[in-house]
């Protein structure tokens, strides 16, 4: 007698373990002849960026979290924010502690989320997200970030509009981490296109500006053997096109670059000797582009007044010399 007259059940085969997801989403890759790239959906991050067999960016895997904010979109503010307070309009607000060691909110809100893919070709890449209002932070502010690859280069542009019926507090940056190209930081140099320097703390908050001098003036390439930093630079140089380079040059002969328009006028560099990933530290410089320096919240220092239906742009790119 066969099951199905005799009344008995069967169970269904197991359809076996599941792949477990990728901490940082889905993976959206692009190309355009022989360079490539990844960003992901957690974060827009740019996980990967290569040139040939030649890495631009230190990446992270795409089953790994990002270990210092590699390839972060940085919105609405970069760096850091001392205490996570600050007043806006004779309104005060309390962020979350991110960064407790310092005591400050880090890197805005943006690196956590996941974002929305609204375009998506061979060479480029376009992720949304609208920020939801919360109690640090009660802005509707919508951020769309394009990944475009070109002959010169990745190029990135940063779209925020303001959709909420208040004017919003808002800076935007980014953090690749270049790469030395399988070298050691020690036997590359740096150029860097800025004349002064931001003094900073023991928190790294800004305490004024100085002169680029000694062994912080990038103007010209120099060695980062034996230099540890974790600065911002301000008064940026630029080039015929307007410009500002970051320029890192390895053993190899080639050079891992990041440029700004004019919509930026801030630069940070770090090659992450103080990072509490230990594996990572001096594998690659932080150049980071920004809008605004750290505690920009509550200084008032180039922080973007984003009023109600407004709309800021920033542009910026990577490239392999």
């Amino acid at each position: 007698m066969s099951a199905a007259t005799s009344g008995a059940q069967t169970t269904p085969a197991s359809p076996g373990p599941k792949t477990p997801p990728a901490p940082s989403g889905a993976q959206f890759r692009i190309a355009l002849g022989d360079q490539r790239a990844t960003i992901t959906e957690v974060g827009a991050n740019l996980r990967e960026y290569a040139v040939g067999d030649r890495d631009v960016i230190t990446s992270f895997g795409e089953h790994e979290l990002a270990p210092a904010s590699n390839g972060g979109v940085l919105i609405p503010w970069p760096n850091r924010l001392a205490d996570g307070q600050y007043a806006f309009d004779g309104v005060e607000y309390q962020l979350p502690i991110t960064e407790p060691d310092r005591a400050t909110a880090l890197h805005g809100l943006g690196s956590w989320e996941r974002w929305t893919v609204v375009a998506h070709d061979a060479a480029s890449v376009a992720l949304e997200l609208a920020l939801v209002p919360v109690p640090g932070y009660p802005f509707a502010v919508r951020v769309r970030v394009t990944y475009t690859l070109s002959q010169s280069g990745l190029h990135i542009r940063v779209a925020a509009t303001n959709e909420g019926a208040q004017a919003a507090p808002y800076g935007v940056g980014f953090h690749p981490w270049l790469s030395p190209g399988g070298a050691a930081l020690d036997e590359c140099t740096l150029r860097l296109d800025a004349t002064s320097r931001v003094t900073t703390d023991a928190r790294l908050l800004p305490t004024g500006t100085e002169p680029a001098a000694g062994g912080f003036d990038f103007r010209a390439p120099q060695s980062l053997r034996g230099i540890a930093l974790d600065d911002a630079y301000v008064d940026v140089i630029r080039d015929g096109d307007g410009l500002s380079w970051l320029l890192l040059a390895a053993p190899d002969g080639r050079t891992a670059a990041v440029w700004m328009d004019a919509t930026m006028d801030t630069w940070q560099v770090c090659t992450g000797d103080a990072l509490s990933n230990v594996a990572v530290r001096r594998t690659g410089l932080a150049a980071e582009p920004m809008s605004c320096i750290a505690d920009a919240f509550r200084t008032g220092d180039r922080l973007i007044r984003l009023e109600p239906g407004a709309s800021h742009e920033v542009t910026w790119g990577i490239a392999l010399l």
